[in-house]
C-alpha cells in the first residue's frame, strides 16, 4: 500500500523559518535531516517564498518582470555551481590524500604528474 502524500503538511510560518535557516546554513543536508524535510523541498520553499516576496510589489512592465525572473534563475544557478565547486574541491583533496599516502619512497606512481 503506497503512502499518501499530505498536502499542505507544513504551515507557512515553518516554511519561512526553514528558508531563513537555509540562507545562513553551511550544511543543507544536515538542516534537512534536522527539520525532517527533504533537501529539495527546502529549495522549493525558498523559490516559492522568493516569488511571493517579489509579488508584493507588482512589476511596472513585462520587461521588469522578465528581468526579475532572470535574476532569480541566475542566483539559483550560482548557488548550485558554488555547491558543485565545493563538492569537487573535497573530491580533489581526497584523491590527492590517497595519492600521497599510497606512494612510498622509490615506488613508481600509478599516475604521472604533468609537467612541461
Amino acid at each position: 500500500m503506497a503512502k499518501k502524500r499530505a498536502v499542505g503538511r507544513y504551515p507557512l510560518a515553518f516554511k519561512k523559518q526553514a528558508v531563513e535557516r537555509l540562507k545562513s546554513c553551511d550544511n543543507v543536508l544536515a538542516l534537512s535531516k534536522e527539520l525532517g524535510v527533504h533537501r529539495r523541498m527546502l529549495y522549493r520553499w525558498r523559490d516559492q517564498l522568493v516569488a511571493i516576496d517579489d509579488g508584493d510589489t507588482p512589476p511596472e512592465n513585462v520587461k521588469e518582470r522578465d528581468l526579475r525572473i532572470q535574476l532569480a534563475t541566475a542566483k539559483r544557478l550560482i548557488a548550485d555551481q558554488a555547491l558543485e565547486v565545493e563538492f569537487f574541491k573535497g573530491a580533489l583533496q581526497k584523491v590527492e590524500a590517497r595519492r600521497q599516502s599510497s606512494t612510498r619512497p622509490g615506488e613508481t606512481a600509478s599516475t604521472t604528474k604533468s609537467g612541461s
